[in-house]
């Protein structure tokens, strides 16, 4: 049985709250900043017991903050993950989710007709009504037509690409994905932004760790509060560093990618100390999703001692490293150590399975690699199953879906002419719309 730790869940709301509550004339509304890595797994980390040890930077911010080993992800993949985290709603309340397969997961690729619906509140918007200046720097994925961008929902900037950074494409089969400043296209991955696929080498997280000290900088000067969404995706298959980093894991290049983030976090929590706003701005640190180990060995991560990872809802694919670090506020944390578990058989099936009127329940107190189902015969299987089966029936009840916005594909609405293409001549013919049912095999 998962059940979110309470501690972890208080947290974020209690700092929300106060973010938004009425305050005394003379008191300020805390500076947020949420880091969300791109398929970093649990593992990946020094602290969670990672022996290369070679996130120094993270390490001591679990040490001078809270270490939370027991914190879940929405979705255990990408897109409905970040909806999730921005909405505070689950994939199927803000429409993160499809129907053309049953229990299919699903996200925004460049051909995806919809994305984050008009009809949900996102973090920034709430944070507006207080004053706050946001931005996101890095990935956004919640659709990439002009509607569904960060500017029309409640950023105010935006230095990044609505898409993953696959490629290289052929333009007159499939564009390469734009990056943006704001509302206009700077230029396309590969292209004006290189990755070379061939020695991974790339300036991307450099860019992205300088937009988001530059803005740390002009709020701070304007004695304005913000929130930064700092969302990086070097870990993302094709993984990638710059010159700098390369070579320099014992992990190889996805190791050097780590690394390279691993100083960029050390680098923003310097940057808040020397303006001297280190205690009045909460840093939340985590990862979408679990670590990619389809892209192993070279590309993907490590989910610890946690079964499977990526695209499945076992402990690897949902639990994710997380920190929260907030000087004078967040007492010094603690962590925990996990066995390691294998893996189980007739449960880690490629075939889908229904477990509704039986579900598979672990105690992950002494079984955190999910590697021992409990009998469903013992007094213990059946006294969970009573607990939590209410809990499930009343979610059934009052649950109401969103209309599902991944459904639908259309090589039509893909990136071939965003806005500001014009300037840089840059734009390319769409093809004619023929929209298909999308299909996840994920």
């Amino acid at each position: 049985m998962r059940l979110m730790s309470a501690v972890t869940f208080t947290l974020l709301s209690v700092v929300i709250c106060c973010s938004l509550t009425e305050k005394p004339p003379n008191a300020s509304n805390p500076n947020i900043i949420i880091m969300l890595m791109d398929d970093m797994g649990w593992g990946d980390l020094g602290v969670f017991g990672q022996p290369s040890k070679e996130t120094p930077n993270l390490d001591a911010m679990a040490a001078q903050g809270m270490l939370l080993p027991n914190f879940y992800t929405a979705n255990p993949l990408c897109s409905p993950s970040r909806a999730a985290l921005l909405t505070g709603r689950l994939p199927v309340r803000n429409g993160f989710y499809t129907t053309n397969g049953h229990a299919r997961n699903a996200y925004t690729p460049q051909e995806i007709v919809g994305g984050i619906s008009k009809d949900e509140i996102l973090l920034p918007q709430m944070l507006k009504k207080k004053g706050y200046v946001s931005k996101i720097v890095g990935k956004w994925h919640l659709g990439h037509r002009p509607q569904y961008l960060p500017l029309k929902n409640g950023f105010d900037e935006w230095f990044g690409a609505p898409n993953c950074h696959f490629g290289p494409f052929n333009d007159g089969v499939r564009p390469n994905i734009p990056v943006y400043n704001n509302s206009e296209m700077l230029g396309r991955y590969y292209e004006e932004f290189a990755i070379n696929r061939k020695t991974g080498e790339s300036n991307l997280t450099q860019i992205y760790l300088m937009e988001g000290l530059d803005f740390i900088l002009r709020q701070t000067k304007d004695r304005q509060p913000f929130f930064l969404y700092w969302a990086p995706d070097a870990t993302h298959a094709p993984v990638y560093a710059s010159k700098r980093f390369l070579g320099k894991s014992q992990r190889g290049r996805y190791g050097d990618a780590v690394m390279e983030l691993d100083y960029s976090v050390g680098q923003i929590l310097s940057w808040l100390r020397t303006f001297g706003i280190e205690n009045n701005t909460f840093v939340f640190f985590t990862s979408d999703n679990g670590a990619a180990l389809m892209s192993g060995p070279k590309e993907g991560g490590s989910n610890g001692p946690f079964l499977c990872g990526k695209e499945t809802t076992f402990e690897g694919g949902m639990r994710e490293p997380a920190i929260a670090w907030w000087p004078g506020h967040i007492k010094e944390g603690s962590g925990v150590n996990f066995c390691p578990g294998q893996e189980v058989p007739n449960v880690t099936t490629h075939e889908q399975k229904e477990h509704t009127q039986q579900p598979i329940i672990f105690h992950l107190g002494r079984d955190p690699g999910e590697k021992f189902p409990i009998s469903v015969l013992t007094k213990e299987y059946q006294d969970v199953l009573s607990m939590i089966s209410p809990i499930v029936e009343q979610h059934k009840k009052t649950m109401v879906p969103g209309i599902p916005q991944l459904n639908m594909c259309d090589m039509a609405v893909m990136n071939w002419a965003p806005a500001g293409c014009e300037k840089l001549g840059k734009c390319l013919k769409a093809p004619k719309s023929e929209p298909w049912k999308c299909d996840w095999p994920h």
